[in-house]
């Protein structure tokens, strides 16, 4: 579909209602009809991320309600476990929305680069996956397209939730969703089936993120997607053995094939794996590549009595 955006993005963009201008400058990464470019704004050379989709891809009504509802969903949203929005303008022939940068890319170059992930590193970023996902909801917005290249990380390691492109809003108690254009990564079993759904395809889509992070690998790929979605309706997935049952028990909960026994997002980190686990405060930047070693060294960082555990590897 890109090969369609025939126009060069410019080097310089004007956002002409606040005359901000940024200077267009690496190339990020691209995703549906969006390219991502670091953008530094001219005055204060704060560095951001900009999505720039071609107009030449939002003829049809139906394709600019998609654009203009991610705008309005993500523009209203402000938690530090979201990425921030920071604003958006056009031009002739592209809209560009401007957000904030997560420079260490998202779990999924994560989990590309280090598979199967220690338990208190799974415990850290799913409790931050979820405390965004909290507010998104007690905010009546269901993400619908949770997965681990959705998931940011900036500088220090914190997680981020971010493209908004499939998400929706409730407008009333009990709502339920009827249809869903995109084809999400970890798609639940009754949007498949199309059932109607809800938040509950959330907390699916982190039971696959947990499977995902604990195992190495996603709990029902196979190669080819219409098996993915067979195996998805009929839940056939197996947990290895040698997966903690406190954890196999949460990823259990989360993956039930009827969405009313899921456990909601406000339960999520009451369950034991992680009341009884440790969860690290922060992780240094080598656990892109390398698991940490967690020591029980004392920090001078915990002003509590109790001694944590700390990452071994410098940042």
């Amino acid at each position: 579909a890109a090969a369609a955006a025939g126009k060069e993005v410019p080097k310089v963009l004007v956002d002409p209602r606040t005359r901000r201008s940024f200077v267009r400058g690496r190339f990020l990464g691209k995703g549906g009809f969006a390219r991502c470019y670091e953008l530094a704004e001219t005055e204060s050379r704060e560095v951001f991320a900009g999505k720039v989709v071609p107009k030449s891809l939002l003829v049809k009504p139906h394709q600019k309600e998609k654009m203009s509802m991610e705008i309005a969903i993500h523009r209203s949203l402000s938690h530090r476990h979201v990425v921030g929005f920071q604003g958006f303008f056009e031009d002739a022939d592209f809209v560009y929305v401007v957000l904030e940068l997560c420079r260490r890319r998202s779990l999924l170059e994560l989990h590309k680069r280090r598979k199967a992930l220690s338990e208190p590193e799974v415990r850290y970023y799913l409790r931050q996956t979820i405390l965004g996902c909290q507010y998104l909801h007690s905010h009546r917005v269901i993400h619908r397209d949770l997965k681990l290249g959705n998931l940011f990380l900036s500088d220090d390691m914190e997680v981020k939730i971010g493209d908004f492109g499939l998400a929706t809003k409730v407008e009333y108690d009990g709502e339920r969703k009827k249809t869903l254009c995109g084809t999400p990564n970890y798609i639940a079993p009754e949007v498949l089936g199309k059932k109607g759904h809800s938040f509950e395809v959330d907390i699916w889509s982190i039971g696959c993120i947990m499977y995902t992070l604990l195992v190495g690998k996603p709990p029902f790929e196979t190669s080819c997607l219409k098996e993915t979605y067979i195996r998805i309706k009929k839940n056939e997935y197996t947990i290895p053995k040698h997966i903690n049952p406190v954890a196999a028990n949460l990823i259990q909960k989360m993956l039930r094939s009827d969405p009313a026994t899921r456990p909601t997002i406000d339960e999520l980190l009451n369950d034991e794996f992680f009341t009884s686990g440790y969860i690290p405060s922060r992780l240094p930047t080598s656990c892109l590549t390398v698991a940490p070693r967690f020591s029980l060294a004392p920090s001078a960082m915990e002003p509590s009595g109790r001694k944590p555990l700390t990452a071994l590897n410098k940042g």
